[in-house]
């Protein structure tokens, strides 16, 4: 996926006393910290993240105009928020790289996957304010949806803070932390769902005649519509369905074919087992 240009801003940040490190500034990590600085929410000197590679830090550092090393602490120390997006089995050791630049007015907001609060706070070795998130992948085009939950020591203004800026990719909402594992088995794996859907839906309409790249785009953008039809008239997905679906029409012979062939339970099942994998690998 290629990564955003990021647009100068002349405007004042908007949060000018909050300076952030962005600590493996990967692919998720790259979309957040381009996102701060395409919407002002940061200033470039506010930011501090961190990459593997010297060279891949020169090179981000040029293209992003904000500082990127390889230097975990160094960048710890210059941040009051400090977001974790290494590889789940990497965060124990970042942690232990890191301790000494923390400190319990701090805030850890870490978007790696399965990682529990609890074993960050135990990690830092203090009573620490730590976040944790699951982002999804359309992120990268402003149309994500991230989900928080606090740990035990995250203040409303904390958590305040974390939503604006997941807000910067899309939208998002607060669970429990028991409810990450189903946030990673529906929102995190769901675009894949929703991409077989799409591609299935094209396949169908070459099937019938369409040119293919006619019928992709047919199948993207009422996906699409859908999806936007959910999200802004707050209807059940039910109704809207019905809506659709007129006496004696097309429409409802296509649904008894998706009945027939058990989408609906299969989708289920597909986030019953994607959320039973992300418990496996929370619990090691």
């Amino acid at each position: 996926m290629e990564e955003m240009a990021v647009e100068a801003n002349q405007t004042p940040a908007q949060l000018p006393q909050v300076r952030v490190a962005v600590l493996g500034a990967g692919k998720m990590g790259g979309i957040l910290l381009q996102a701060f600085l395409k919407q002002n929410l940061f200033a470039p000197e506010q930011i501090h993240a961190t990459v593997a590679h010297e060279e891949r830090a020169v090179a981000l550092s040029t293209q992003w105009g904000v500082d990127v090393s390889v230097d975990n602490l160094a960048a710890a120390q210059q941040a009051d928020l400090i977001m974790v997006g290494v590889k789940p089995f990497q965060v124990p050791d970042l942690i232990e790289q890191i301790r000494p630049a923390l400190t319990p007015k701090k805030t850890i907001v870490s978007f790696a996957a399965s990682v529990k609060t609890r074993a960050i706070e135990e990690a830092a070795g203090m009573e620490i304010a730590v976040i944790r998130a699951m982002p999804n992948t359309p992120s990268a085009l402003g149309a994500g949806v991230a989900a928080l939950c606090r740990g035990r020591f995250v203040s409303e203004p904390q958590m305040e803070l974390a939503q604006r800026m997941f807000e910067t990719v899309g939208r998002t909402v607060t669970v429990d932390e028991k409810h990450m594992d189903a946030v990673t088995g529906l929102s995190g794996s769901g675009p894949a769902y929703v991409y077989i859907i799409i591609e299935a839906l094209a396949e169908a309409g070459v099937k019938v005649g369409l040119p293919r790249d006619v019928a992709t785009q047919l199948a993207a953008q009422t996906a699409f519509g859908a999806s936007k039809m959910v999200l802004e008239t707050g209807y059940h997905p039910a109704l809207l369905k019905d809506a659709v679906t007129t006496p004696a029409g097309c429409t409802i012979d296509g649904i008894l074919e998706l009945e027939e062939g058990g989408l609906r339970v299969t989708l289920i099942k597909a986030v019953m087992r994607a959320t039973e994998r992300a418990r496996q690998l929370a619990a090691g």
